[in-house]
């Protein structure tokens, strides 16, 4: 017999509190729905990777910043930091707080991306494209939360954060570079934590 929507989305949000407390998450893990969802949103998150390389190849060929270890000490002077994912990681793994981190440092980096606007005004096309993708891929998440009876934040469609302040050109522009290697490595988390979850 089929399960109304909303009884599904009651065992789904039950079966997710057991996984978050300890139980396996192999019930859930049979879910199409589930499974449709974490399928569907790793080929968005290996698109969003592959635009935020493009942007790096843009800013190592127009820039020429390259190489990460040349330009570790000025980066101590640019407080960049990384948006966190530690629930994300296998060892200290929580879908719930790692959905939430996820779309934590989406929208950071989504107002973060107005530095990488500036810094490269031929490719606003790629950075717009690369936005809307974030802000899909966030609203997806938050959706799946929703079904799942999981306590989601709002955030505000224009990024109110204030972006950092340069002292000059080379600053931003390293500040740029960093803001994209970072926003790489949230990506590789988050695309493992989603793998993750399919294996299970």
């Amino acid at each position: 017999a089929a399960v109304p929507a909303g009884g599904l989305a009651l065992l789904l949000g039950a079966l997710l509190w057991r996984a978050l407390h300890g139980a396996p998450l192999t019930e859930l893990s049979g879910d199409q729905d589930f499974q449709l969802f974490l399928q569907r949103n790793l080929e968005f998150t290996r698109k969003i990777r592959g635009d935020v390389a493009a942007l790096q190849r843009v800013v190592c060929d127009t820039l020429q910043l390259c190489k990460e270890d040349e330009l570790v000490l000025v980066r101590q002077d640019l407080h960049i930091a990384q948006a966190p994912l530690e629930q994300c990681h296998k060892r200290t793994f929580q879908a719930e707080t790692c959905f939430s981190q996820i779309r934590a440092g989406l929208h950071i980096y989504h107002g973060s991306l107005a530095t990488i606007q500036a810094l490269l005004p031929g490719h606003t096309g790629l950075v717009e494209t690369l936005q809307l993708d974030m802000a899909n891929l966030s609203s997806n998440i938050q959706q799946q939360m929703e079904d799942l009876g999981l306590a989601t934040v709002t955030y505000p469609t224009e990024n109110q954060d204030t972006l950092p302040t340069f002292s000059s050109n080379f600053h931003h522009q390293v500040g740029g570079f960093f803001i994209l290697a970072n926003f790489q490595r949230f990506l590789e988390t988050a695309y493992r934590a989603l793998r993750h979850l399919t294996s299970l």
